[in-house]
């Protein structure tokens, strides 16, 4: 089986042949183009995994104008097609301007062949991740008013689970979602449902933790009248309700012993009796739960069941917390921003450069939630017509080198660093990265990724 479906774009056949015998022999497929009409043709009616892009063509030698023309027109018909450029002059400015201008990675030539596969297999994989979400976007198009599923996730930690969505949406397997407050359990939970066969009927949201225990059967299994003091009338339960499609169990951690007995036998035989009536109920529900407490240890402390708990996280989804996800802090941001812009009719607001700023360093120890908050209380706060940090909340980075380390990702350890050696450097990119120890081609990929400004 192809390990992927490559178009070699170049316009010298020595180097188009030398690059088909590498990657066929390590399980590529390969398509071969000589010129930019050739690229756009093969682009429009072939899919492509990944495209290695050589910069320059006939109308000169070494600018890479040409190359990165073409690049944009590749875009504009695959928007997640990995491009990979290439360019024998090792012209770090054409290759960063691609970058820019949505190149996936870059290569020099004389290209290193492990290096190579490497990045190619990294961003086939990625592409395939951002496909998986603009299906789960195509599912969300579909829907409308509360039923709408804002999900943003372009983050590598966020492919693996966008993937498991993908793998178990359109089964009857229980799921069983975690992690902290406010990592967005119930999205996850919402593009389960919209992704499976399932998805035209309804889906029943339940927080446990906000139900009494003396009410808890009456709200999941239903009541006949005169079953209680206050039963008035007759009333279908949650498990009726969602018969034949999907019941969320929120906080599922929150639920008492003896509620976990009643739960179980549902689970194991679909069966239960609505309060007051000997009548036997069933139910075709498909169960999805989350929580943020950590189970197991709730089980070895005699607070929750463990065959329960078996047979909850038949799969169990991990979502990480915010501060793992850097990649999508500005993103999920400039969409809570556009959201609360429109409904309170502030299309005129941006996020100024600092509050960017302080976005991307702060922990989010409320995760996404907390981020919601904030734009939503600075869209209403704001004065004129950006959003400073002051507006969200939010304390600006402190000065000096009193940075919260234990509270920062990896990734702005990383972009502290790189500034810091910068400014030591005076901007001298060769000595910067002598400074921390890489390549200049690494060191000009994470200040692209990191849309850090370098002084020429």
């Amino acid at each position: 089986m192809s390990k992927g479906l490559i178009l070699i774009a170049d316009d010298k056949q020595d180097v188009v042949m030398a690059l088909e015998a590498l990657l066929r022999s390590r399980g590529f497929t390969t398509s071969a183009a000589y010129t930019p009409t050739e690229v756009i043709r093969l682009v429009q009616c072939k899919a492509f995994d990944a495209v290695l892009l050589d910069l320059n063509y006939s109308r000169d030698t070494t600018s890479g104008q040409e190359g990165l023309s073409l690049l944009s027109e590749i875009q504009s018909f695959a928007p997640h097609l990995p491009v990979v450029v290439m360019t024998a002059y090792a012209n770090m400015e054409i290759a960063l301007e691609a970058m820019r201008k949505g190149a996936a990675d870059f290569i020099e030539k004389p290209w290193d062949n492990e290096r190579l596969l490497v990045i190619l297999q990294n961003q086939i994989a990625l592409g395939q991740a951002l496909d998986q979400v603009d299906n789960l976007k195509s599912e969300n198009r579909r829907l409308s008013g509360s039923d709408r599923i804002d999900f943003i996730a372009t983050s590598k930690v966020m492919q693996p689970i966008i993937d498991l969505i993908a793998r178990i949406a359109k089964t009857d397997i229980n799921v069983m979602i975690t992690g902290e407050h406010g990592t967005g359990k119930g999205v996850i939970a919402r593009l389960i449902h919209a992704q499976s066969d399932i998805a035209n009927n309804t889906m029943v949201s339940v927080n446990i933790g906000a139900i009494p225990d003396n009410l808890f059967e009456s709200e999941l299994f239903g009541h006949v009248k005169g079953a209680f003091t206050d039963a008035k009338s007759n009333r279908d339960g949650r498990f009726k309700l969602a018969d034949n499609g999907t019941i969320f169990l929120d906080e599922i951690g929150n639920l008492s012993m003896g509620m976990q007995a009643k739960l179980l036998r549902v689970i194991e035989t679909g069966e239960y009796e609505v309060v007051g009536s000997s009548l036997t109920e069933h139910t075709n529900a498909r169960l999805i739960s989350a929580t943020n407490a950590v189970l197991d240890e709730l089980c070895g402390s005699g607070q929750f069941r463990e065959d329960l708990l078996f047979r909850l996280n038949t799969i169990e989804i991990k979502l990480p917390p915010l501060r793992e996800r850097s990649e999508d802090i500005m993103a999920l941001a400039d969409n809570f921003l556009q959201t609360y812009a429109k409904k309170y009719n502030r299309m005129d607001l941006t996020f100024s450069n600092d509050c960017r700023e302080v976005m991307r360093v702060h922990p989010w120890p409320g995760n996404v939630r907390e981020m919601d908050h904030c734009v939503q209380r600075a869209v209403l706060m704001a004065q004129g017509s950006q959003i400073t940090p002051k507006e969200l909340g939010l304390t600006a980075k402190p000065s000096g080198d009193s940075h919260d380390y234990e509270n920062m990702t990896l990734d702005q350890v990383e972009q502290l660093l790189i500034e810091k050696a910068m400014i030591s450097c005076d901007g001298n990119m060769k000595k910067t990265a002598e400074k921390l120890g890489i390549a200049r081609s690494s060191l000009y990929r994470r200040i692209d990724k990191f849309g850090l400004e370098v002084n020429r």
